[in-house]
């Protein structure tokens, strides 16, 4: 086999706009005519750019490479321009170039693409969500509503769910960290006792934030919530100093999780040898694909500690976090949009789902998708932005803060 042809979709997600503005997904096939599909999440420069980079990285190092070569193939793309060290593009690029290479690879063997690395070792995969607003509320108001949050996590406890995450912690700014305010202090502790309360022992609780803060504010806030149990406190600091992360991990008795910004084993190894983090996060359409991530998981079971594939983007890298995950004897728990989301699922032909809160690894070929290229160019995003955009303006003292649910469409 070699690959011959790629083709990009630029997806806009309707609103709400679950998972980001807009999700980028590549079409590889073969010369002999199997096609495989991958995910690229978060590009940092807009859509007609990164478009111009996943073609490069395609035609400089896979165009004509036979897609079992994805060792050779990485190098090419983590070693170009005499780097040798993490490009968040570039290899985000790779990474959704990757996994479209593991897709071709299960369709000509007729197997999923578990089976090609190593085998299933969890049969059904624990599967968690953010709590988003149900039908009846407010959505402007909800992400400063703990009695709202509250009905939220008791819905999604009744679906099933056995870990649901919030982030009350306020704005995530391009200042870096800050101390939050004694507001956003008060608001986490509402949120997280309403959430508590409402899901009792029922259910594991999150805290996501987003880099937020210093070393010392995260450490403060940790302390003012650690009486309702989270199991995990995500990224309380920017994801490039992870000595300040380290320092939280040493006082905090929350555990760290990181990952959905950091990419290959070099950044994720650096985490670990810091005893920065208990918990990987990995979103593999950034990390290096499933090969590298499969990588980083091992180096992760070393350090004893586990890992949580990351998801705030579409459903090929959805599919292809399930299929690691399945793999893996030190995974905690997988990220949803919900039970699947409500344009996630007919995008790949409601192939997966979130069934009592745990997803079943496919049986069928490659990814054991069926990705639908018509609702794909049906739905092109032709806007600028980014997926995700972080606010300019700093923490607000006087007013208070709120963080509104990622990237919303209205």
């Amino acid at each position: 086999m070699k690959l011959d042809t790629l083709e990009i979709f630029v997806i806009g997600t309707p609103p709400p706009g679950w998972g980001g503005r807009y999700w980028i997904v590549v079409k590889l096939s073969t010369a002999c005519g199997i096609h495989g599909y991958g995910e690229v999440y978060a590009a940092a420069v807009g859509p007609a750019a990164m478009k111009a980079v996943i073609g490069d990285v395609f035609a400089r190092h896979m165009a004509g490479e036979d897609p079992e070569n994805v060792e050779l193939m990485f190098r090419r793309a983590y070693s170009s321009g005499f780097t040798q060290r993490p490009d968040p593009t570039v290899i985000g690029a790779f990474s959704g170039l990757e996994m479209a290479c593991w897709d071709i690879l299960g369709k000509a063997r007729d197997r999923p693409v578990w089976a090609l690395l190593g085998g299933r070792m969890n049969d059904r995969l624990r599967a968690y969500t953010y709590l988003y607003p149900l039908a009846h509320h407010d959505p402007k108001a909800f992400w400063t509503s703990p009695k709202m949050n509250a009905e939220s996590a008791y819905a999604a406890v009744k679906q099933g769910f056995t870990a649901i995450k919030l982030d009350p912690a306020g704005p995530y700014t391009i200042r870096g960290g800050h101390q939050p305010g004694m507001r956003d202090i008060a608001q986490c502790e509402a949120m997280l006792g309403a959430v508590r309360d409402a899901v009792g022992d029922r259910a594991d609780i999150l805290l996501g934030t987003h880099g937020q803060f210093t070393a010392a504010g995260a450490i403060r806030l940790g302390a003012a919530v650690e009486r309702f149990r989270p199991l995990w406190f995500e990224e309380p600091v920017p994801p490039d100093d992870i000595a300040a992360m380290a320092e939280v991990a040493r006082a905090s008795r929350i555990p760290v999780a990181a990952g959905e910004r950091l990419t290959t084993k070099a950044e994720f190894t650096a985490v670990l040898r810091a005893g920065a983090a208990a918990i990987l996060q990995p979103a593999l359409g950034r990390s290096g694909g499933i090969w590298e991530t499969k990588k980083i998981a091992a180096i992760a079971e070393g350090f004893g500690a586990q890992v949580a594939p990351h998801l705030y983007a579409g459903p090929v890298e959805w599919a292809a976090n399930i299929h690691l995950a399945a793999t893996l004897p030190n995974l905690l728990m997988i990220e949803c949009i919900g039970t699947g989301g409500d344009f996630h699922r007919p995008l790949i032909g409601q192939t997966l789902s979130v069934e009592e809160g745990f997803l079943t690894p496919p049986d069928a070929p490659g990814l054991g998708i069926d990705f639908d290229e018509a609702l794909a160019r049906a739905n092109g995003y032709d806007d600028s932005a980014l997926h995700l955009q972080m606010q300019e303006a700093p923490c607000d003292y006087v007013n208070g803060n709120s963080f509104g649910g990622g990237a919303q469409r209205d």
